[in-house]
């Protein structure tokens, strides 16, 4: 780990300004830095592109549209997340919640809950939102070369009331909150390089991370698909939770890992699909398998 003094300065600074704006001149002011970060990441961006044109099957001018509209939709995130604490108590009007029943069902078989969610739109105002309705949320969150992001970011979730799990499955500790019957986030939607287990990902194979569920068929913890996305407006979110997966012909789930994470990817994709600009195109999702980096 080592600090990166300018990078820690840039974020104290938009810290003081964007919670500073009321909310909607906060998130277009998040819309405009990513466009400029788009202007000025030709590499990235040319890779994101042309990624998204092969995958989707899409134009190069529909390609362009959607990683357009990815980046500008990143830089809303990044300042939702900043202004995460300030905005908790408001997340009722921002976030329309829709299948929380699938999720009070799951809970209360009281065998913890595995979240299957992914990086698009964003999650974290909808995992806060659910804390506040009394879900014991636990989100998996990276760990960054400087610990004082990590540090921040950790306390940006908890002030919310969402815990933090460190990265790379944790394990003692997304067990115990598993073991205790509470709710664990994971996105799958990353590469899980030598460690994985390869699957079907908006129909190319790629490797995807097996540890949660192994989790879910040792613990018998249901896994319940989510996905948060960004309305039209580009200010309000709607959280869908969907029923738990099921296993191969009646088996519990997890019990065929390759079924299990074929199922895993295919709700994912099929999220991605119908909102294409939401998902983080700038991500080598592909990189083991295709040697797309």
């Amino acid at each position: 780990m080592r600090k990166q003094p300018a990078f820690w300065a840039a974020l104290q600074i938009s810290r003081g300004i964007f919670n500073a704006l009321p909310h909607r001149s906060a998130l277009a002011l998040g819309a405009f830095l990513g466009s400029v970060v788009e202007r000025h990441s030709p590499k990235r961006v040319a890779k994101a592109r042309a990624r998204c044109a092969r995958i989707l099957g899409v134009t190069e001018e529909e390609a362009v549209e959607i990683i357009r509209d990815t980046y500008r939709n990143f830089g809303r995130s990044l300042v939702e997340f900043v202004r995460l604490p300030k905005m908790a108590g408001e997340l009722e009007a921002l976030v329309e919640l829709k299948g929380e029943a699938h999720l009070r069902e799951a809970f209360e078989r009281g065998h913890g809950v595995i979240f299957l969610s992914a990086h698009m739109g964003n999650w974290e105002y909808g995992a806060a939102l659910l804390a506040r309705h009394g879900f014991p949320m636990n989100a998996i969150g990276a760990d960054y070369r400087d610990p004082r992001f990590t540090k921040a970011f950790q306390e940006l979730r908890e002030n919310a009331g969402v815990k933090h799990v460190g990265k790379g499955l944790d394990l003692k500790a997304a067990i115990s909150c598993l073991r205790k019957g509470e709710v664990l986030a994971v996105m799958l939607d990353q590469d899980a390089r030598e460690a994985g287990l390869v699957s079907p990902f908006l129909g190319v194979p790629a490797s995807t991370p097996i540890g949660p569920i192994k989790m879910a068929r040792k613990f018998g913890s249901p896994v319940v698909p989510v996905h948060v996305v960004r309305q039209r407006d580009g200010i309000h979110l709607t959280m869908t939770i969907e029923p738990p997966l099921e296993g191969k012909d009646g088996a519990p789930f997890g019990e065929d890992p390759q079924h299990a994470v074929d199922s895993c990817n295919e709700r994912i994709s099929s999220w991605i699909r119908e909102n294409p600009a939401q998902w983080l195109w700038m991500y080598p999702r592909w990189a083991t398998t295709t040697g797309d980096r």
